[in-house]
C-alpha cells in the first residue's frame, strides 16, 4: 500500500513540474515551443524563447547554454515581442522560419526567398542558426548570421555590397532590458576607401578606422591580436569584417552597447563571468572630428588639440577658447609645384577615408609623385602596413578626424609649401633671439620691482585691499547682468605673503597651476592658487570661479577671501586648509591610518551636504563637474569643503542638463553620458560622489585601480556586491575602526554602486543621497556600474592615463 502511495505521489509531481525539452534538428511539422530549446552539438549554444524577467514579453534568440546570466547574442523578434509565452516557431515546407502567437497571428519571418526540397533547422556550434537542405548539406537557404542584432561572435561578418549600397550592421539596443532597435549602428561605410564607423542615425560619431592590413587603423590596442585572427575583405561586390578566436579555449564576443559603445568581452576562467577587456571610444579624441579640419588631437597634451605644421586656426578666438570646431587654414597656400614637401606625423590614426582614394599596386614613392602633381592632394600613407609597408591612400582637401594614437599608429605624410619650411627655420631663429631679449628685460624688471617693494612695503601692508573691490559686470553671462563684489589684494601683498612664491611655500600642483601657503600681516593663513598663462584654466575659467564661489556660502564649500588680478598673474586666495585634501589621507600607506571610519563617514556626509546645497539649496543650481578627492579640502576638525569651481557650470531656470563639446573633467570620475557624449546634469556630479565613496572605503583610486580580473574599482565593487560579499571592499588599515560600524558601512558601499549605475536616470539626486546617508530612505538594489576597463599588464597596468593638466577623458563601460 505504502508502495503505492509513493508512485501516485511520484506520478502527480512529475505531472505538475513543466519540462524543459531540447532539440538539435527541427524539420517542416515540427516546431518549438517556449518550454523547448535548441543546442548546439556541443552544447555551447542554445535557441529558444526567453524573456528580462517578464513572461508577457517574450522573445526568440540565441544564448550561450552554460553561461551565468543569460547572455542573448542574436534576437529574432527584437522589435515585435510575443505578448505571452505561447509563441512557436514553425519551419514550414519551404524553409521559412515562422514565429507565431498564441492566436496563430505571424510574429515574426525570416522571408526566406530559395526554397528546398527538404529543409532542416539547426543550430551550428558556432552560434550560427540556419535553415539546410538536406538532399544538398552544403546550401544554405538562410542563416541567422546574415542577419545580426547588437552582438558580434566568431565567425559572424558584417557586409556591406558595393554594388547596390546595402549593408548589414550591428544595432544597439534600446536599452540594456529592451532589445528593439536602438540608436546606434556600427557597419563598414564604404565611401572612398572603406572604413568601420559607428552613427547615431545619420549623426557619425566615432571611426573605429580602414584597415591598415593588420588591423583597424583607429584601435591603439594590438595586443586584442594576440587572440583573434581580424579580417577585413575588399572584393568586387563586397566589403566585409569579422573574427575568428586563434584559441578556441576562448569564449569572446563584440557587442556595440546602447549608448553607443563598441565592447569587447572575454569570459574569465576564474570567475565564469564576462570581463571587459576593451572599449571605444576610448577617450575625448576618439570623438569624431572633435578638433576639426586639418588639426590634430592628442590626449597627452593640453590642450589636446593642434594645428598641423604649416596650419592655423580658422578662428583664433574660438581656438584660444578651446573651441575647435573651426578647425585650422593654411597659413600661406600650397605652390601646386614641385617645390611643395610633405611633413611626416607618426603614431597617427588616419583620417576620415570618406572622400579618399586608394590603389594598392603603388608604392610609397609613387604615392607622393602622385600626389604632389594634384594640388588639391593634401595627404597621403601606406594602404598597407605589412612587410615594409604597400599601396596608396590619397586625401584631397580638408582632412577630418585625425588623432595620435598612445600606441601603434601609421605615418601620415601633410603636404606644405615649401616656404613653410624656410619660415619654420627662420622663426626659431627670431624665437631665439627674442628669448634672449625677454630674458634681460625679466632680470632689469625684476631688480626694479624688488627695490619697490623694498621701498613700498610697509605702505602695501596696510590692508589696502579693504579699499578695493573687484567687479565682473562686463564678464557676467547673459543671463544674469549682475556686479559681483570681492575683494582684490595687491600682487605685492600676496608675494609677501607667500615668500615670493617661495617653493618651501608650495601645497601642491592642480590642474591649473599651484597652490602656496601664504600668511597675510594681519596674521591669517590664506591657501593663493596661482593660474598658470599655459594651464587650460584661462580668464573665462578664472572668472567663473570667482563669480560661483562669491555668491556661495556653505560650511562644506571652501570660502574665498579674494583675488588679484595684475599684469599677466590671476590669483585665487581662499582660506587656508590645514590637513590638505581628502586624497592626501586616503591614498598614502601612513597617513591613512590617521582617518578611522567614523571621520571617513563624516567626510562622505559633508560632501553629500555640500553638493545637495550645489544642486537645489543656493541661489544658483551649479554643477560642478570635476569632483573628486583632491579637491576635497579638509579643515582643522577634517570637515569637507568642496573646492576648483574653475570647470563648474550653473544651470537657469528649469534646466535640467546641458551639453557641451569641450568635454573636460578628470580620468576616473566622469560620468559616461559626459565623457562620451558632451551631456552633464547633476548627475554628473552624482557619479563622482560616488566614485568618491568607494575609494574612501577602499583606498584605491579608480582610475589606477586594477585586479586579477582587469576589473577597475568600480568593476571590483560591482562584483563583490554581486557575490554578496561588499565588506571585502574596506581597505585594511579601517578594520579596527569598522567592529560594530559594518551596517554602516554597507549602506555606504550601496549607495556608491547606486550613484555610479551605467544610466543617469538611476542615479538618485543628492537630497535622496543625504537622506540614504542618514539612514530615512530605504535603498534600491543598484545595477551594473559604468566599468572602465584596463589591460593589467607591464606595459599598461602602472602607465599614466591622464593629460599633463590631470584633464582628460574615460569612457568605459558594459552592459
Amino acid at each position: 500500500m505504502e508502495s503505492f502511495k509513493v508512485l501516485v505521489y511520484c506520478f502527480l509531481v512529475f505531472h505538475f513540474i513543466p519540462t524543459s525539452n531540447t532539440l538539435e534538428t527541427i524539420v517542416p511539422g515540427q516546431s518549438l515551443k517556449h518550454n523547448e530549446t535548441l543546442i548546439s552539438t556541443n552544447e555551447t549554444f542554445e535557441a529558444g524563447f526567453f524573456n528580462f524577467g517578464d513572461s508577457n514579453i517574450q522573445y526568440f534568440g540565441i544564448w550561450y547554454k552554460d553561461i551565468s546570466p543569460k547572455t542573448p547574442v542574436w534576437i529574432a523578434n527584437r522589435d515585435v515581442p510575443l505578448g505571452n509565452s505561447s509563441g512557436v516557431l514553425n519551419l514550414t515546407d519551404k524553409g521559412t522560419l515562422v514565429i507565431v502567437d498564441s492566436k496563430e497571428v505571424m510574429i515574426w519571418s525570416s522571408n526566406t526567398s530559395t526554397t528546398a526540397v527538404k529543409p532542416s533547422l539547426q543550430l551550428l556550434e558556432t552560434g550560427n542558426l540556419v535553415v539546410k537542405d538536406e538532399i544538398d548539406p552544403d546550401k544554405i537557404l538562410w542563416q541567422s548570421f546574415d542577419l545580426p542584432s547588437d552582438t558580434l561572435i566568431p565567425g559572424m561578418r558584417i557586409r556591406s555590397n558595393l554594388l547596390t549600397g546595402n549593408y548589414t550592421s550591428l544595432v544597439s539596443w534600446r536599452d540594456t532590458q529592451d532589445p528593439a532597435t536602438g540608436l546606434y549602428s556600427y557597419h563598414i561605410d564604404i565611401n572612398g576607401y572603406p572604413q568601420v564607423v559607428i552613427k547615431k542615425r545619420n549623426t557619425l560619431l566615432f571611426r573605429v578606422g580602414s584597415w591598415n592590413g593588420n588591423f583597424l587603423s583607429g584601435i591603439s590596442s594590438t595586443t586584442l591580436y594576440k587572440s583573434f585572427n581580424i579580417s577585413f575583405v575588399i572584393t568586387e561586390k563586397e566589403v566585409s569584417y569579422g573574427y575568428e578566436l586563434l584559441d578556441k579555449s576562448i569564449v569572446s564576443r563584440y557587442m556595440l552597447t546602447p549608448i553607443g559603445q563598441v565592447s569587447r568581452y572575454m569570459l574569465s576562467d576564474q570567475t565564469k563571468s564576462w570581463q571587459l577587456v576593451f572599449v571605444g571610444p576610448s577617450d575625448q579624441c576618439d570623438n569624431y572630428a572633435l578638433c576639426g579640419a586639418n588639426s590634430n588631437c592628442d590626449i597627452d597634451n593640453s590642450p589636446i588639440c593642434e594645428c598641423f605644421k604649416g596650419f592655423i586656426p580658422k578662428s583664433q578666438e574660438k581656438w584660444s577658447s578651446q573651441n575647435w570646431t573651426d578647425g585650422c587654414v593654411r597659413r600661406v597656400q600650397l605652390d601646386c609645384d614641385n617645390r611643395d614637401r610633405f611633413l611626416k606625423r607618426m603614431g597617427m590614426k588616419l583620417p576620415d577615408t570618406s572622400k579618399s582614394w586608394f590603389n594598392k599596386s603603388m608604392n610609397l614613392e609613387e604615392c607622393e609623385r602622385f600626389c604632389i602633381r594634384n594640388c588639391s592632394c593634401t595627404a597621403y600613407a601606406n594602404l598597407d602596413v605589412r612587410d615594409g609597408g604597400s599601396g596608396c591612400l590619397l586625401w584631397f582637401n580638408n582632412i577630418l578626424d585625425v588623432r595620435k594614437l598612445p600606441s601603434g599608429g601609421q605615418d601620415l605624410y601633410i603636404r606644405v609649401a615649401a616656404s613653410e619650411l624656410d619660415h619654420s627655420t627662420g622663426l626659431n631663429k627670431k624665437k631665439l633671439a627674442g628669448i634672449l631679449v625677454g630674458c634681460i628685460l625679466f632680470i632689469a624688471i625684476m631688480v626694479i620691482l624688488g627695490v619697490a617693494i623694498h621701498r613700498n612695503q610697509r605702505r602695501k601692508l596696510e590692508n589696502p585691499e579693504q579699499n578695493q573691490v573687484f567687479s565682473l559686470s562686463n564678464h557676467t553671462d547673459n543671463k544674469k547682468n549682475e556686479d559681483i563684489d570681492i575683494p582684490i589684494f595687491e600682487l605685492s601683498t600676496i608675494a609677501i605673503a607667500t615668500n615670493n612664491f617661495s617653493i618651501d611655500n608650495k601645497l601642491g600642483q592642480g590642474g591649473f597651476g599651484p597652490v602656496y601657503k601664504g600668511k597675510l600681516e594681519n596674521g591669517q593663513d590664506i591657501a593663493v592658487k596661482r593660474l598658470c598663462n599655459t594651464s587650460g584654466q584661462g580668464p573665462k575659467e578664472f572668472i567663473n570661479e570667482v563669480k560661483l564661489i562669491a555668491n556661495l556660502q556653505h560650511r562644506n564649500l571652501v570660502k574665498l577671501l579674494g583675488c588679484c588680478v595684475q599684469n599677466d598673474e590671476k590669483l585665487l586666495i581662499y582660506e587656508f586648509m590645514i590637513n590638505r585634501s581628502l586624497d592626501y589621507f586616503i591614498f598614502d600607506q601612513t597617513r591613512k591610518s590617521l582617518l578611522n571610519w567614523t571621520r571617513r563617514f563624516q567626510v562622505i556626509c559633508g560632501i553629500a551636504r555640500g553638493l545637495l546645497y550645489l544642486h537645489e539649496d543656493s541661489r544658483l543650481r551649479i554643477i560642478h563637474r570635476d569632483l573628486k578627492t583632491s579637491n576635497i579640502l579638509l579643515d582643522e576638525n577634517m570637515n569637507p569643503k568642496i573646492s576648483d569651481f574653475g570647470l563648474a557650470r550653473t544651470l537657469w531656470g528649469d534646466e535640467a542638463e546641458g551639453e557641451t563639446r569641450r568635454i573636460v573633467g578628470t580620468y576616473g570620475y566622469m560620468s559616461p553620458e559626459f565623457a562620451t557624449r558632451g551631456f552633464f546634469s547633476v548627475k554628473s556630479d552624482v557619479f563622482s560622489f560616488g566614485v568618491i565613496i568607494l575609494e574612501t572605503i577602499s583606498g584605491n583610486k579608480n582610475r589606477e585601480y586594477c585586479d586579477y580580473d582587469d576589473l577597475d574599482l568600480l568593476g571590483y565593487a560591482w562584483r563583490l556586491w554581486s557575490e554578496t560579499t561588499p565588506l571585502e571592499l574596506i581597505e585594511e588599515s579601517l578594520r579596527d575602526s569598522t567592529v560594530g560600524a559594518e551596517a554602516e558601512i554597507l549602506r555606504c558601499i550601496q549607495i556608491g554602486l547606486l550613484c555610479v549605475q551605467e544610466k543617469a536616470d538611476d542615479r538618485p539626486d543628492m537630497s535622496a543621497a543625504v537622506l540614504m546617508l542618514n539612514g530615512e530612505k530605504a535603498l534600491p538594489n543598484p545595477k551594473e556600474p559604468a566599468f572602465y576597463p584596463r589591460q593589467c599588464d607591464s606595459s599598461s597596468g602602472t602607465s599614466n592615463l591622464h593629460s599633463n593638466n590631470d584633464v582628460s577623458m574615460t569612457l568605459l563601460q558594459g552592459r
